[in-house]
């Protein structure tokens, strides 16, 4: 008997997998919300150079505020007055010949800055004068919060593995919630960047420990259906991102409201169960056969449990060493686990680099950033129901590696087209994104189907440090195009095919029961499991 057919009796899909999806849906919501915080928290909005001191000057009081303006700051090519520079002093001529500019002198802001509030009633930028001189300290919120989540993605991963998926978890929601809290009160900015680092180290764990509890709780047969359906949340609550921060737009309180979820998280938390699969392979049966009788009760299937003894689960998954303490190197310790980590490695990478490549070349869509950011959520849902589809009948290789390939064919199909095709050219970089995310929705279930129980939280753990290494070069991939303007494109083009031809050596999880050690992994053909023979043991 193998612990697929003891989870066909208890129900593998059942009202307590439907609890433990909601359960874990809640903390979830933070994901987008952090991950994509930036857009709106470290927006830039239009300023210039701060003349209130000019105006106890007795020639200048009669003047207006546009007046003072133009004696006072130079103006840009569009006609806006200039952001970083002003005029050392006021320049009367300009109120009758505003052409006549040259040889006039001007300095950097000397007194601040006033902001467009508009949009946005406070940014890091308005809050900190992130602006001009400071303007790349701005962009750099981004980059600091993603470290931590690398770094974080390969601490909690070895967590998780080691004391559980349970406890690690909530190790992650209090470590998330204090500092995206003292984020948001923070007084000064490198205060703020020290919290944003550690908010992303807790809340990697998120994103891994809770795909992997669903699906090592959830049979054959539902696999496909729950990790999909667990990718959809990032797709709506990135939709919910913009209409919540169009309400919220003060940078503190908007922090603070992407952090919130977790409070009701960790409530929800004491009724989360632990992986029964991660007890079973560390030896703790009693804990194990406690879970799965709670399974079979909620699912009204305790007939089961009621004569499957503890003792028994042991000889469900077969451990030589009950006693062993995995890590990060029994990753590369033996020949297919290797193979297995090189490729996974190479995959991850190439789909989050381009996804966020693909993200930073679309065409903006000439609406304003909440609407863009709608648009930008929405497009991705689709891509959800067609990776559904082709997860079901092609398989997740052929998917994982299709995907890529497309999203590569995208972006170099999109740098063919001329300027003046911008519909066609939005419609293509659009399909890209929804390639893109269709990728991502892939590799999350498939890792999660090809890593052992017992390093499941390991390779995940790795996966995503791979990932976010994706994320951070993405950026400087961009920057290639100082020295060629197609060459940006050509290089996530590449990127996105090698990661394609390495997911097509991986091998075919569909319909194959999920490995427990890494002996099941370096053995050869295992044997696929249909519905039916999931509830009769062999």
């Amino acid at each position: 008997m193998k612990f697929e057919n003891v989870l066909a009796e208890v129900d593998g899909f059942g009202k307590f997998q439907i609890l433990i999806i909601f359960m874990i849906v809640i903390p979830r919501v933070t994901l987008p919300f952090n991950f994509l915080l930036n857009n709106f928290i470290a927006v830039i909005p239009s300023h210039h150079c701060n003349i209130s001191s000019l105006e106890d000057r007795a020639d200048l009081r009669n003047l207006s505020l546009e007046e003072r303006l133009v004696v006072s700051i130079p103006v840009q090519e569009d006609g806006t007055p200039s952001s970083c520079q002003m005029y050392t002093e006021p320049q009367y001529h300009l109120l009758l010949n505003s052409s006549n500019i040259t040889d006039l002198t001007t300095v950097s802001c000397q007194n601040g800055w006033v902001y467009d509030n508009t949009s946005f009633k406070s940014t890091l930028a308005t809050e900190w004068d992130l602006v001009c001189d400071k303007r790349r300290v701005n962009r750099a919120t981004a980059t600091i919060f993603f470290i931590g989540v690398m770094l974080g993605s390969a601490v909690f991963g070895y967590l998780s593995d080691r004391f559980g998926r349970k406890r690690t978890l909530l190790l992650s929601y209090i470590v998330t919630t204090v500092f995206g809290f003292a984020s948001a009160f923070s007084y000064n900015f490198s205060v703020f960047a020290v919290m944003r680092f550690f908010t992303g180290f807790g809340i990697s764990a998120i994103s891994i420990i809770t795909i992997v509890l669903c699906i090592e709780w959830v049979d054959i047969k539902h696999r496909t259906a729950v990790g999909v359906l667990m990718s959809m949340d990032w797709s709506v609550f990135t939709a919910l991102l913009p209409v919540v921060a169009y309400f919220v737009n003060d940078w503190r309180y908007l922090t603070a409201t992407a952090t919130a979820p977790l409070f009701l998280a960790m409530i929800c938390w004491w009724w989360l169960p632990e992986s029964a699969r991660w007890l079973i392979s560390n030896g703790k049966l009693n804990s194990a056969h406690y879970y799965l009788s709670k399974c079979a009760k909620v699912n009204h299937r305790e007939q089961f449990m009621t004569d499957l003894k503890p003792e028994i689960l042991s000889k469900v998954i077969l451990v030589e060493n009950e006693n062993r303490k995995y890590s990060y190197l029994d990753l590369v310790k033996t020949p297919r686990m290797r193979r297995l980590t090189v490729l996974t490695g190479i995959v991850w990478f190439g789909v989050a680099c381009t996804y966020y490549g693909i993200s930073l070349n679309v065409s903006g869509f000439g609406v304003n950033i909440y609407l863009t950011q709608f648009i930008y959520g929405a497009i991705e849902i689709p891509a959800k129901a067609i990776i559904f589809f082709s997860l079901s009948k092609i398989g997740r290789r052929l998917s994982q590696a299709g995907t890529l390939v497309l999203t590569g064919l995208c972006i170099i199909c999109k740098m063919f087209l001329p300027q003046e095709m911008g519909m066609i050219k939005t419609v293509v970089g659009a399909l890209g994104k929804m390639f893109a995310e269709a990728a991502f929705t892939t590799v999350y279930l498939y890792t999660a189907e090809i890593y052992p129980t017992v390093i499941r939280q390991n390779g995940l753990g790795y996966s995503s440090f791979m990932a976010r290494l994706g994320v951070s070069v993405s950026p400087l991939i961009m920057l290639l195009e100082e020295v060629w303007l197609p060459l940006p494109n050509i290089v996530f083009f590449l990127v996105a095919f090698a990661a394609g031809l390495s997911a097509s050596f991986l091998p075919e999880t569909q319909n194959i029961r999920l490995p427990e050690t890494i002996e099941d992994v370096e053995q050869t053909g295992r044997r696929s499991i249909s519905t039916s023979d999931e509830k009769s043991p062999p």
